[in-house]
């Protein structure tokens, strides 16, 4: 980067109001810096007093982490105009970087430049930055109107959110042209005095406001000059202070929130960082009931937020209307964290805020000693008390859609499943809930039927498919020769209407050579959703007891037909054997020709609905694709929201049990969604999917028109008889199947 030359005096060597230039820029780049210092160090005022959380492990993944989701911006796109926007103006600060840091330098010492950006290199990065700054500028302009005039429905919120969206806006777009008017002065006078002038890019903004400028006298250039290179100074340190103070604190945070996300997303965080599950009797409070009982990290999040409302837009429970958004979830804590940690002053929180009592440990510090009205001090309450309401908290699905869309890698679920962990601590459990979770502590399911029923779908002689025998299945007391578990898990072994998935599963495993047993009155309910609504005790119990049968049965590799059990046994359980879906095994036995299948005839168009536990938590989509698109003149759809961005049934689990207050169904919209698509049977791979949206056909009055079924249930149904002609090979094309 070249420095000035002399056809203009330099703003160092201006003396401004009788204060020689030198002396003015660096006492606004101290008092710049150290009140941006000042700031950080109030906003890390509540992390500090914050629960703690190891994050510091595996360096080398999280900087992959950094270089994916931070660098290369890797979930931007998936939104295209936004995402196309914010990646321009990345890249154009991370290009601009250099340049910031060099004019800062310059109001103190005029002969300046960047080492390594002199000679040849630095008249090839004025080039690049010139260009940086005018796409950053129009940029800016783009999205001050964007949000003025055609704001999209995610970016609605808080009265006043729009407009600071739009100040920051501006005050880029300023800092942007503040630097363009610099350098187009400087050009303009050097023209002027026929020196040999580096001339800003070509059709760059500089370029532009340089030839209005050269007919200007050298008067006014000089003024424009050192105008250009004020203004770029006070909005640079402005910016930088006032950015904490809103939603662009994400510029400074989001590299450090993703740098400690999340390596396992799956897994839920335990009750308490560095307590093992034997030591949980000697903690004394579980979850978040407290605003600091969240973890630093979750903090974290807080600040990092962006505020783009994407979690929020593919939320199926806000879809639904209930009281839950991800997206409030996030700038709530945000602004609770404002409000009781200020910049200025003690800690406190504004009339008409939430009236939430600060936590002790804030009050150790006098500086920082909490006075708040409310003596309950909970953040969540069903008076309007709390930052959060208990039915926002019990709304969520943990469907994982919020986490899958942010670009920041922001964890919604931890916090959801830890304040509902605080409310089963208080006993303040929806009462529609107590009593499955009661069933499921003496019972074992949530349903309140004998251990002993367990198994009884297995002592039919026969299968779906009208009268075929298919013999007989152990139960899995010891070691007895099977190497495979099938883990039913409660509503498939329950339900009237479910049994038929355990027992299509039963007759694949046997048509795949398959030699399995089920756990039978020893198994237990597998405990997802019981961890999920925060019971984890009750989980634990459940947990130890299926890990005692799973090992005494002596099995080398356990199948579902449940995705919530597949992830419960994969991600919550430890010492189990490897976990497989049933599609998993389907789709391998497809391919090895053990499974065929007979051709489907009926004319109608299927449509795979994704479990979000199967899909999304596990990253499960090809398989069940894989064997629908294997059966012979199947002809099947996708819907628009369909793999990782498929939208929730509405919940399995206890989710079956709560009564959410709700605008729709998340199953009726479901439903029409796969009639917008074209299709007339829905194929699901999940027995909680299934039974919400065989509900959902019923409650939106069609049917008739549309049906529902497991995945297990189709295969089983077309597999094709021992010797029959039919060869799956010849299913493989998309003239007589396959994605329409």
């Amino acid at each position: 980067m070249i420095a000035s030359v002399s056809a203009l005096q330099s703003p160092a060597q201006w003396t401004w109001w009788g204060v020689p230039g030198w002396a003015l820029f660096s006492v606004i780049t101290l008092l710049g810096t150290l009140g941006f210092a000042y700031i950080v160090k109030r906003r890390l005022a509540p992390l500090l007093a914050a629960a703690p959380d190891p994050r510091f492990d595996h360096p080398g993944q999280r900087l992959g982490h950094v270089l994916q989701f931070w660098l290369a911006q890797w979930r931007h796109p998936r939104y295209p105009l936004a995402g196309v926007l914010h990646i321009l103006v990345f890249a154009g600060f991370l290009i601009l970087a250099a340049r910031a840091f060099t004019l800062l330098i310059l109001g103190i010492d005029d002969g300046f430049a960047m080492p390594g950006l002199t000679g040849e290199a630095g008249r090839a990065y004025d080039v690049v930055r010139d260009y940086a700054a005018t796409v950053v500028f129009a940029c800016m302009v783009f999205l001050m109107v964007r949000r003025a005039v055609f704001r999209p429905a995610r970016y609605a919120g808080k009265p006043g959110r729009a407009a600071d969206a739009i100040f920051l806006l501006a005050l880029i777009a300023v800092l942007m042209l503040a630097d363009a008017v610099y350098d187009a002065a400087q050009a303009a006078a050097e023209v002027q005095h026929g020196q040999a002038a580096e001339l800003p890019a070509t059709f760059s903004m500089a370029w532009l406001l340089m030839g209005w400028f050269v007919s200007l006298p050298v008067a006014a250039l000089q003024r424009l000059h050192l105008g250009g290179f004020l203004a770029h100074e006070i909005t640079f340190f402005f910016l930088l202070c006032y950015r904490p103070f809103g939603i662009q604190f994400h510029v400074e945070t989001s590299l450090f929130s993703i740098y400690f996300a999340k390596l396992e997303r799956e897994r839920l965080k335990p009750v308490r960082w560095g307590v093992s599950d034997a030591d949980l009797g000697q903690v004394k409070s579980f979850g978040v009931k407290t605003f600091t009982d969240f973890t630093w990290k979750h903090m974290l999040d807080f600040y990092s937020c962006a505020d783009c409302g994407r979690c929020a837009e593919q939320c199926p429970s806000k879809a639904a209307g209930r009281p839950l958004s991800p997206r409030l979830l996030t700038t709530k804590g945000r602004d609770y964290a404002f409000a009781a940690w200020p910049v200025l002053g003690k800690c406190r929180v504004p009339n008409g805020e939430c009236r939430v009592e600060a936590p002790q440990r804030a009050q150790r510090d006098a500086k920082d000693e909490c006075r708040l009205p409310n003596v309950d001090g909970r953040i969540v309450s069903t008076n309007g008390a709390g930052i959060y309401s208990e039915d926002e908290i019990w709304s969520c699905t943990t469907c994982g859609a919020c986490e899958r869309e942010c670009p920041l890698l922001v964890e919604h679920i931890d916090k959801i499943v830890d304040l509902r962990r605080g409310l089963i601590d208080d006993g303040k459990v929806p009462q529609t809930l107590q009593k499955p979770l009661k069933a499921l502590e003496s019972r074992g399911n949530p349903y309140g039927k004998l251990e002993k029923k367990r198994g009884d779908w297995a002592a039919s002689p026969t299968s779906a498919r009208g009268g075929q025998s298919w013999g007989t299945i152990n139960v899995l007391h010891h070691p007895n020769g099977a190497d495979t578990l099938y883990f039913v898990d409660s509503i498939s072994s329950y339900d009237d209407r479910m049994q038929a998935i355990a027992r299509a599963t039963a007759r694949i495993l046997k048509r795949a050579g398959v030699k399995f047993g089920i756990l039978g009155a020893a198994e237990k309910d597998s405990g997802h959703e019981v961890r999920r609504f925060g019971e984890e005790t009750l989980f634990l119990a459940l947990r130890d007891e299926n890990t005692e049968a799973i090992r005494a049965s002596g099995v080398k590799r356990i199948v579902t037909s449940d995705p919530h059990a597949f992830n419960a046994l994969t991600h919550d359980y430890t010492d189990v054997p490897p976990v497989e879906h049933i599609s998993q095994v389907l789709a391998r036995a497809v391919k090895a020709g053990t499974i065929q299948f007979q051709p489907v005839n009926d004319g109608q168009f299927y449509a795979y609905h994704d479990p979000c536990y199967l899909g999304r938590h596990n990253e499960i989509y090809d398989q069940p694709r894989a064997v629908l698109d294997a059966i012979p003149g199947l002809k099947r759809v996708e819907m628009k929201r369909a793999r990782d961005r498929s939208f929730c049934c509405g919940g399995g689990g206890l989710m079956l049990f709560y009564e959410a207050k709700e605008e729709e169904r998340m199953g009726v919209k479901r439903v029409r969604m796969a009639a917008e698509a074209g299709a007339s049977v829905i194929v699901t791979a999940c027995p909680f999917c299934l039974a919400n949206l065989e509900d959902a056909i019923k409650v939106a009055g069609m049917e008739g028109k549309m049906a529902a079924m497991d995945l297990a249930e189709l295969a089983e149904k077309q597999m094709a008889e021992p010797g029959s002609e039919t060869r799956a090979t010849q299913a493989r094309t998309h003239t007589s199947g396959g994605l329409r």
